[in-house]
Parts: structure tokens; C-alpha cells; sequence
């Protein structure tokens, strides 16, 4: 079986055990649909595991065992899968927001747990351990936020400062003030929570931390910002999934391939490459790391995989395929002859033969009521879509959930769930 202990982010000796943390998990992520329409944005897969697993991971790495967790949006998905977090090696209070009524308000709710200083970050952003540790270890005055540079702020919190002083924050502004961006993470003194129940609702709907830290800053309360370098990945899309895959499997490149699975003797496996329990790489398949196969796969045979692709457990890969750059979530069926690259394949989702996910170096995938331009963009499709042979989907086109495509059908446009194409 396949320890926990692989694609760890960089564990560091750095013990906090006295620091709690409150990680905030309620949110739906609606940009990030299709993958959210069934769970918290925060329980989808990056590389086989949760994005709320590497959280906990890096917490626990960084010696911080005791933690609130703010559920709300299908909480169950959460509470089943990390329980109590004993084999997390952390302590997990589940704390619930019924509501999503913005970030200050979910930390509110988890003042009763709080005494002292205490740690806050997102549970659906990537953190790597360094720059949990580097918050920490810098952390001054009443509140310390984690600051990292952004070429394009577009949809963040905007920070500028005078040294380690923060002058100002402001969420998603109408121009450009400053290319630091605030991560959400951060450590808080307790007074932070006197502060937040005068937060006013924000133009969202909300009530958000950041206008209640920029309400301190005007009381002349001392916040100042600690810049890091150090991974920190904001999945905000679903082609950032992407990114974040490819930067989880980049941390296997100094390891050996770990087979649970079998590997075929005619087949090759090169580079880093985790197979699974129960598992096969049949022969005449090529596989070059990094790459992540779960459990209970069949490869091939006379099947190619190629680096920073994520194969989930219970995955069929037909014949003649070649799969790169790729998410390919649970217990997909990928029939013979296809080519999927930099694409994101929801679970249970069977896919017939001749498939085509096109790519082209920049697509202009819609979503959100926006047009976005994305770099190396393939396919975007939801779970439990069933798909006929011979079939073609544009770049950067988003298939939603429970679709069905009849054969020899071009996609050129994005699908709404529950469609049928003919």
C-alpha cells in the first residue's frame, strides 16, 4: 500500500506545538465548477489526495497538531474522510459555519478554542510547510499576514507596506496598487476577535477578515507582513488543479519509483513514478515521471504516460493512449487511441475510443461569466459523463456532470450538467 508519507512537501523540524490553527473549509468554490458541485472545494484531489490533506500535512510538519476546522458546505465529505486526524498524526475540533457568511465570521466561531496567539490559513490553497513556518517565526504585534508576489492581483487581496508594515489591504481592487498579494494566512492575537464583530458587510455579501484587518490598521493596530518565496498555490480555477498537480509531483523527482502495483516486464517506467496497490502497467507501455497511479489501475497495454500526470484509483487506460500533463480523477474508463493532455478528467466518467482532448498553446476558456486566456489548456470535464467514440473536444472547453456525448461528436462549446449531445 501507498504510505501518506509520499509526495510530502518538504517536512521541516520546526516545532509549534503550543500555536493552534484555525483552517477555514466551509466554502463551496463555485469558480471552481464543475468539481465543486459534489464537494468542498477543499476535498478536491490534487495528485490523488484532498488539498485539505497537504494543508493538515504542512501543519503537521510545521509541529501545529491542534486544529479547528470550519466546515460548512457539504461538511460530511470533510468529517468522514479526516475523522478526529489521528492518522493525520494532528487533533481535529470541527467547528460549523451553516452559513457561508465570509472568512471573519467563520473565525469568530472558532474563538471559544483560542487563547493566545493562534495560526489562520485557507484550506484550499496549496501551502508548502516553509511558509507556514516562515509566518510564524516572523509573527509580530496583533496580526501577522503571510505576503507573497503576484504579476497578475486580479481576484486577490492587495497589500502595500512601508517595510514590514502594512499601510493598507484591499480585496479585489479596480486598480493596480501593489503587486504583494495576501495569502490568507495568518497569525492573529486574540484581540483580532474584539474587532470583528464591527467588520461590515462586504459587497459580496460577506463578512471578510481582510476588512476587518484593514479596520485595524486604521485603529493603529500593529500588522506587519512577512514576504515568502516558498510554494503557495491559490486553486481559484479548475485548470490551476493543474499547476497544483504538476508542483505536488515536481516533489518526487528525487524519489525512486515506489511499485505497490505490477509492472509488466516489457513495459518501461522511468523518473519517479508511484504505482499503487493492486495495480498494473501492462507491457509495451511507457510511463516517465513524475507520475502518481492509485489503486487498483490498469495500464495498458501499449500505453504512454507521460510527466506531471496524476492517474486516480480504480482507472482503466485502454490501449494506444497517451496521457500528459493530466488529472485523471477515480475510477475513469479511457478507451484506445485517445490523447489527452493538460486536461482534467472527472471520476467515474467512461470515455470511449479515438478521444481527443485538443490543446493549443493559448486557450480562452469561458467561466464565471468571464472570458479567461490560459496557457497549454486541453479539457475540462465533470464527473459521471459518459462519452461516445471518436469524439473531439475543443481547448479550454468545460464539460459539466452527468453528461452524455453520442459518438463522433465535436465539442465546441462548454456543456451544462446533466446535457445530452447528438
Amino acid at each position: 500500500m501507498i504510505s501518506n508519507a509520499y509526495i510530502v512537501i518538504f517536512r521541516i523540524d520546526v516545532r509549534s506545538d503550543t500555536v493552534k490553527a484555525i483552517v477555514l473549509a466551509a466554502g463551496e468554490g463555485t469558480r471552481l465548477r464543475p468539481f465543486t458541485l459534489t464537494q468542498p472545494k477543499a476535498m478536491v484531489p490534487v495528485a490523488n489526495r484532498p488539498i485539505l490533506e497537504y494543508v493538515i500535512d504542512s501543519l503537521a510538519g510545521c509541529g501545529v497538531t491542534d486544529i479547528s476546522l470550519v466546515v460548512g458546505y457539504k461538511k460530511e465529505k470533510v468529517m468522514n474522510y479526516f475523522e478526529g486526524g489521528k492518522k493525520f498524526g494532528v487533533t481535529i475540533n470541527y467547528v460549523e459555519q451553516p452559513q457561508q457568511l465570509g472568512t471573519a465570521h467563520a473565525i469568530k466561531l472558532a474563538e471559544d478554542s483560542i487563547e493566545e496567539n493562534f495560526l489562520v490559513l485557507n484550506g484550499d490553497n496549496l501551502t508548502s510547510p516553509q511558509a507556514i513556518e516562515e509566518v510564524m517565526s516572523n509573527a509580530s504585534g496583533d496580526v501577522t499576514l503571510l505576503l507573497t508576489v503576484k504579476e497578475n492581483v486580479k481576484g486577490y487581496g492587495v497589500v502595500t507596506t512601508e517595510g514590514n508594515r502594512v499601510t493598507q489591504i484591499v480585496e479585489k481592487p479596480g486598480t493596480d496598487i501593489s503587486h504583494y498579494i495576501n495569502t490568507g494566512i495568518y497569525v492573529f492575537a486574540p484581540a483580532a476577535f474584539n474587532e470583528i464583530p464591527y467588520t461590515k458587510i462586504s459587497p459580496r455579501g460577506e463578512y471578510e477578515i481582510t476588512d476587518t484587518i484593514q479596520r485595524m490598521i486604521e485603529k493603529q493596530y500593529d500588522v506587519t507582513g512577512v514576504h515568502t518565496t516558498s510554494m503557495w498555490i491559490d486553486a481559484s480555477y479548475p485548470w490551476d488543479l493543474l499547476n497544483a498537480n504538476a508542483a505536488v509531483l515536481a516533489s518526487l523527482k528525487e524519489v525512486p519509483t515506489q511499485q505497490d502495483g505490477q509492472i509488466e516486464d516489457d513495459a518501461k517506467v522511468r523518473g519517479s513514478v508511484i504505482v499503487g496497490e493492486n495495480s498494473i502497467i501492462r507491457s509495451g507501455s511507457y510511463v516517465l515521471g513524475p507520475v502518481v497511479i492509485g489503486r487498483d489501475a490498469e495500464i495498458g497495454p501499449n500505453v504512454t504516460i507521460l510527466p506531471s500526470t496524476s492517474i486516480g484509483n480504480g482507472v482503466t487506460i485502454d490501449s494506444f493512449t497517451e496521457v500528459r500533463n493530466s488529472l485523471v480523477m477515480n475510477d475513469v474508463r479511457l478507451g484506445s487511441h485517445s490523447l489527452v493532455a493538460n486536461s482534467i478528467i472527472g471520476k467515474n466518467t467512461m470515455i470511449g475510443s479515438h478521444f481527443i482532448a485538443e490543446q493549443t498553446k493559448l486557450a480562452m476558456p469561458f467561466l464565471d461569466g468571464e472570458l479567461h486566456h490560459v496557457m497549454n489548456l486541453g479539457a475540462i470535464i465533470g464527473e459521471n459523463c459518459r462519452f461516445g467514440h471518436g469524439i473531439l473536444v475543443e481547448a479550454g472547453k468545460i464539460i459539466g456532470v452527468h453528461c452524455t456525448v453520442e459518438s463522433a461528436t465535436t465539442i465546441r462549446k462548454n456543456i451544462d450538467n446533466y446535457s445530452t449531445i447528438v
